[in-house]
């Protein structure tokens, strides 16, 4: 079989150009993001830094087609989503995206490994391919011993790590991780971004949106985000 080797830098994931979004209307409206335009690129461990308010979470929600924009363009893969249609955007939504929560979201009297493969429930998948699959994920995160343990059986850092072997299940082109610390104590939040370190080594594409440094100090690049507008965007400590 002849094995085809995929070039993660010059593979553009998303173009963002020139996107505002305003909330409201007329003299009540706010501008949450002003004209912001980056690319990400396959392979690539990138932090989206900002205080409260800065607009870092609206840039999230539309990098993970939860919220659209007002002006601008979101390409995907190629795709401009910009104008698709919620059914559109909750499909390329399930199928591309892996989402990674501050407060976890699991189903509270459902097993790690029933939690893990519910995604492939909705997707149609066979049971026993998606077992195959929750124990392959949970494998990754390290949490074989724990599939059959409840939510309220497992640690903070644990129940992150089911988390985002949840996120992993569908095969995601993006692992998009909004404060997945925030609720951990310090140990756990270290075990938690080694998990995250390893899967961008492995060649997944993160996006990780945190307002803490030492959390954004673990990505390759950083985007900050100040007042709606991109304020900086340094690689290895240089601008891109």
């Amino acid at each position: 079989m002849r094995h085809v080797k995929i070039c993660l830098v010059e593979s553009t994931l998303i173009e963002i150009s020139n996107v505002s979004k305003v909330y409201g209307v007329d003299g009540a409206q706010t501008h949450a993001l002003r004209g912001v335009g980056f690319e990400i690129h396959v392979g690539e461990f990138v932090a989206i830094i900002g205080q409260s308010g800065s607009g870092k979470s609206t840039l999230m929600n539309i990098i993970g087609f939860l919220d659209t924009v007002t002006t601008g363009h979101y390409k995907f893969k190629g795709q401009n989503v910009t104008t698709f249609t919620d059914d559109q955007l909750a499909h390329i939504r399930n199928r591309e995206i892996g989402f990674v929560f501050q407060s976890f979201n699991l189903l509270p009297r459902t097993s790690s490994l029933d939690n893990v493969r519910m995604p492939l429930v909705y997707a149609g998948v066979s049971d026993s391919e998606q077992i195959e699959r929750g124990k392959e994920v949970l494998k990754m995160v390290g949490l074989e011993h724990r599939m059959g343990h409840m939510p309220n059986q497992l640690s903070g850092g644990q129940q992150q790590r089911v988390a985002i072997a949840r996120a992993l299940i569908n095969k995601p082109s993006l692992i998009l991780a909004d404060e997945p610390t925030g609720n951990l104590d310090t140990e756990s939040g270290k075990d938690v971004m080694k998990i995250f370190d390893k899967l961008n080594k492995d060649g997944h594409t993160v996006i990780l949106v945190t307002h803490e440094k030492n959390i954004a100090a673990h990505a390759k690049r950083v985007i900050e985000v100040l007042d709606g507008r991109i304020v900086r965007d340094e690689k290895n400590g240089h601008n891109v």
